[in-house]
């Protein structure tokens, strides 16, 4: 699902100076029928595959997968190729999801969609007694989510019987949903009265911040569930001890382990991790023993001659020495 995200960020910049249509895009037959008839939010898509794919590599950017998108389509590497039920691919699944429900509902309050708006229903409403009351423009989550039902879940169900993976799909089913869970909305207030006090506020909800999405999923994948292998519509664990304890709807699913990233694998799609800068210091997994998976790295001094002690001379420039710095990096070999 979310490898279909990255292929159409890439579609719109090889067409970027073309009118956007649903066509050609790699969508299914559901999804061309619904690109058909609301045309006017493909730019919300693209939109919603970009954020995701930054915070994508924004969370994994120290590990050994670290979420790369490479110029032969191969954007997420094994996921897309060969492995589209490991916990990366929960990942994925789940914050292209969330990232479609943002940036929808971001679009709508912003007033870029004919088909939505605000969330103006809490307007007039709120707490006299307490000094505030409802204002302002509502993000409206409640579209975003349901057209990222529509859209991305379309794409699980809607080819023929002999061409799906029903527990594939079962496990990209609830990890969308998943991400979808935690798409969800702040409070926000202003204050207004005399001097700057906050005798009355108005307030409204807003998204939150991807980055924090992010975040939440990142932990979520940390403490992803492993699930069976044969069960078609319903997700239930591997482990057969816990097996009785239910899967919450925020939970992050995988059926597959994930397969060793360290070493390169161009027919599974997996980058490996030579020639990846890390920390020699740290201990954590941008260090240089874990991210090189215990092969050594080599080590080089980059110069760096930049801009220094600048002072605004009477009248009118800017004068600076140049000041030089020598730095290690340190590579995987």
């Amino acid at each position: 699902m979310f490898a279909l995200l990255v292929l159409l960020v890439m579609h719109f910049s090889l067409r970027s100076s073309q009118k956007m249509d649903c066509v050609d895009l790699p969508l299914s037959s559901k999804q061309k029928e619904l690109c058909k008839r609301k045309p006017s939010l493909l730019p919300s898509i693209k939109e919603g595959a970009r954020i995701g794919i930054y915070e994508c590599q924004s969370q994994f950017k120290h590990e050994r997968w670290n979420c790369s998108v490479t110029d032969d389509f191969s954007v997420f590497g094994y996921e897309l190729t060969s492995g589209k039920t490991t916990r990366e691919s929960a990942f994925i699944q789940a914050a292209g999801a969330a990232a479609l429900v943002h940036s929808l509902t971001r679009a709508c309050s912003a007033g870029n969609l004919t088909e939505c708006s605000c969330d103006t229903r809490l307007q007039g409403g709120g707490s006299a007694s307490e000094g505030w009351h409802w204002e302002g423009c509502s993000d409206n989550i409640q579209y975003g989510t349901a057209f990222s039902r529509k859209f991305l879940d379309a794409h699980n169900w809607s080819e023929a019987a002999k061409e799906r993976d029903a527990v594939g799909d079962t496990m990209s089913l609830h990890n969308n949903e998943a991400g979808r869970q935690k798409t969800t909305l702040l409070l926000n207030c202003r204050c207004h009265g005399v001097s700057g006090s906050c005798a009355v506020k108005t307030c409204w909800k807003t998204t939150s911040p991807f980055d924090k999405i992010g975040s939440f999923l990142k932990e979520k994948y940390e403490n992803s569930i492993q699930i069976q292998d044969r069960s078609k519509r319903k997700v239930r664990r591997k482990d057969k001890v816990r097996r009785k304890v239910p899967v919450e709807r925020e939970d992050l699913v995988y059926i597959k382990k994930s397969p060793n990233y360290c070493v390169e694998d161009r027919s599974a799609g997996i980058a490996g991790t030579r020639g990846r800068q890390c920390n020699r210091t740290s201990h954590a997994a941008d260090g240089c023993n874990l991210l090189c998976c215990g092969r050594g790295y080599n080590t080089h001094v980059v110069r760096h001659v930049e801009r220094c002690d600048c002072k605004f001379v009477w009248c009118c420039y800017v004068r600076c020495r140049k000041c030089e710095t020598m730095t290690d990096v340190h590579t995987c070999k």
